[in-house]
């Protein structure tokens, strides 16, 4: 067996050793076999099981250039790349395991003493053997990931009424003006299939909605119909107006919204509060408790009043 062979199944740590600069020694700290059971994968039968995920993680510091007096606050501590895993699993269900690497990488990176990170992801529950993935990621690989300090985007929740209003194309022209916009809809007043058990009744209503998305994105075919976060983001970091398709996120965020799915507008402040929004505008409905700011308008009237 070639030494790259070897170092592909050894342990992170011998891979972190063998890649090392004789020039610019590190320290390395590591987790070894750390068993979590979370709910993870893209196939349906992976949706509401929980299964073994192991971790290794190494992660190279800086060595301390003083005495370190036996304090913990001087050190990268082993808690601090535990809570990196649990901090990703608790923030939405993911499907990818390479999605799961690079975002504890990343968060694992922002600590002020962390210079490289390997980490590897192992299910071990899907056969007699174990599937997985491992990355390595640098500080330098941060470089355009920084927080933004822009404020978040503004989301829009459209009544019934002002979903099917006559003064759509300006709001959308006024939304696109002001940086964009995600627009909300319920799931319209059209009876609605009843199957009389909550789980699937939430699928039935999220349905609902998306078919309401739908019809208004053919209203205004500016206005693009989106699923995810990584959707989101993107229209919101060009200025874009789009609508969301809820189901996506309603289904794989662990802490889900407290209402139903079919209270719309009180959807619309979830993911308003999620997104940490500028403002959450609803256009003739009630306006729902949110932890951003929120403010209504009776849609009858072609402004919106916005700030960029």
């Amino acid at each position: 067996m070639t030494d790259d062979i070897r170092l592909a199944f050894a342990h992170p740590s011998e891979r972190a050793a063998a890649m090392a600069d004789p020039s610019a020694p590190v320290d390395r700290i590591s987790l070894r076999d750390y068993i979590v059971e979370v709910e993870i994968g893209a196939f349906q039968q992976e949706r509401g099981l929980l299964q073994r995920v192991r971790f290794n993680v190494v992660v190279e510091v800086r060595p301390q250039s003083g005495p370190l007096d036996d304090d913990v606050d001087r050190i990268l501590s082993y808690d601090r790349v535990t809570e990196a895993i649990g901090a990703e699993l608790a923030a939405e269900r993911i499907n990818l395991l390479e999605t799961l690497a690079a975002r504890v990488a990343e968060r694992i990176l922002r600590e002020p003493q962390a210079l490289r990170v390997f980490v590897r992801i192992e299910k071990i529950d899907r056969g007699p053997f174990a599937l997985g993935v491992e990355i390595v990621r640098a500080k330098s690989d941060l470089a355009g990931l920084a927080e933004a300090s822009s404020p978040g985007p503004r989301v829009v929740y459209l009544g019934p009424d002002a979903a099917a209003s006559g003064h759509l194309k300006r709001w959308v022209d006024q939304l696109a003006g002001a940086g964009g916009a995600i627009l909300c809809v319920g799931p319209g007043e059209a009876g609605r299939p009843q199957s009389g058990e909550a789980v699937t009744q939430r699928r039935i209503d999220l349905l609902a909605i998306e078919q309401q998305a739908w019809l208004l994105a053919a209203r205004d075919r500016r206005c693009a119909v989106v699923q995810s976060r990584t959707e989101l983001d993107w229209a919101m970091t060009h200025g874009q107006v789009c609508i969301w398709a809820p189901g996506r996120i309603v289904l794989d965020t662990v802490d889900g919204p407290r209402a139903p799915v079919s209270d719309g507008p009180a959807l619309a402040g979830w993911l308003a509060g999620m997104l940490a929004a500028r403002e959450l505008l609803v256009i003739g409905a009630p306006a729902p408790d949110s932890a951003v700011p929120t403010r209504g308008v009776s849609g009858r009237e072609p402004g919106l009043g916005l700030k960029r």
